[in-house]
């Protein structure tokens, strides 16, 4: 088992005698965790449950909890708040809840247990990107900017008011897989700069203006369709917002045969068509790219797919599939399949 290092009491801040209790569930929580450990007596990490997980669908524990093992600190694993977890979670008498993407509801009456409340990192510069897919819908909004807020929790859905904002630049090249990372390692930091401010008294708490709230609503597969009568920009910022999960995709005919192609990476085509031979083709496949890859018209221009996943197989470069597969007849439209 692996500690969080020891550190000096010259080094550790002096709210480091808070009694934390720690609640995430995913990866993304990971860094907090682990940052947090390093200067905290977390008292308890709550996550979410073991899931099904892989080929043998063994249940397996969430990422929280795995690193929670690690540095030998205590889980627990409740399905909902009832109240015999209410109890045990007052039973623990924390000084304050940090929760990252936890995943559950806590009830009102939880969040004004601890002392100092319950504060939260949410990747999103709030009120933009409210709710569960704040790091997708920035980037396929096509937003240049985003970061991480701490908050106060109420009863609201990311609502609460904000204690700081650490700010990133997105990059043309990110996808929802790499700002992800980022937007984690910045969210420990983050936390643990709010932390000492709440305990301190020098937290300067502003409240979010709600009218400007835009909601990151859940990702479906459905929704991550690609539809070649949009525009170039915003094609290919669904491909990087929905990779790598659940990943941009669209229907091809080959013959007889149809199959789901999803597209991991793709990039605008540097010999684009002329509109003449375009017009009224939007989704028409006009052959390789410079890279090897399909190319497919789109409303303004045309794509090309540098990166895919053909079903059933690994990911592949666009050059690899048209090499080892024949070019597509056509693209099935959902207008097709109705």
């Amino acid at each position: 088992m692996a500690k969080p290092q020891d550190r000096s009491s010259r080094d550790r801040p002096a709210s480091a005698k808070l009694r934390l209790v720690f609640m995430g569930t995913p990866d993304f929580a990971v860094p907090a965790l682990r940052v947090l450990a390093a200067d905290y007596d977390i008292v308890a990490v709550y996550c979410q449950p073991p899931r099904p997980k892989g080929r043998g669908m063994r249940l397996t524990p969430q990422a929280v909890h795995q690193a929670a093992d690690e540095l030998e600190l205590l889980v627990r694993v409740p399905e909902r708040f009832d109240q015999a977890a209410a109890d045990e979670l007052a039973r623990l008498a924390p000084d304050l809840l940090v929760v990252v993407a936890y995943g559950l509801i806590l009830p009102e009456a939880l969040l004004a247990l601890p002392r100092l409340g319950a504060i939260n990192g949410h990747a999103s510069i709030l009120p933009r990107w409210r709710g569960a897919a704040p790091i997708h819908r920035a980037i396929e909004a096509g937003d240049k900017q985003t970061g991480v807020s701490v908050m106060m929790m109420d009863k609201g859905l990311d609502t609460g008011a904000v204690i700081l904002e650490r700010h990133i630049d997105i990059a043309d090249t990110d996808t929802t897989g790499t700002l992800h990372d980022k937007l984690a390692h910045l969210t420990a930091t983050a936390l643990a700069e709010a932390i000492p401010m709440l305990a301190d008294g020098s937290a300067a708490l502003t409240p979010q203006d709600h009218d400007q709230a835009i909601y990151a609503h859940k990702i479906t597969d459905a929704e991550a369709e690609l539809n070649f009568t949009h525009k170039t920009t915003d094609i290919l910022n669904k491909v990087r917002a929905f990779s790598p999960w659940p990943a941009a995709w669209m229907m091809i005919k080959q013959g007889d045969k149809s199959q789901r192609l999803n597209v991991l990476a793709a990039t605008t085509a540097s010999a684009k068509p002329t509109p003449t031979t375009i017009a009224g083709k939007s989704g028409a496949i006009l052959g390789k790219g410079e890279t090897g890859g399909m190319v497919i018209a789109t409303a303004d221009g045309a794509i090309e797919l540098t990166q895919v996943k053909p079903a059933g197989k690994a990911s592949m470069s666009g050059r690899d599939y048209l090499n080892g597969y024949p070019m597509p007849d056509h693209i099935i439209t959902a207008a097709d399949r109705d």
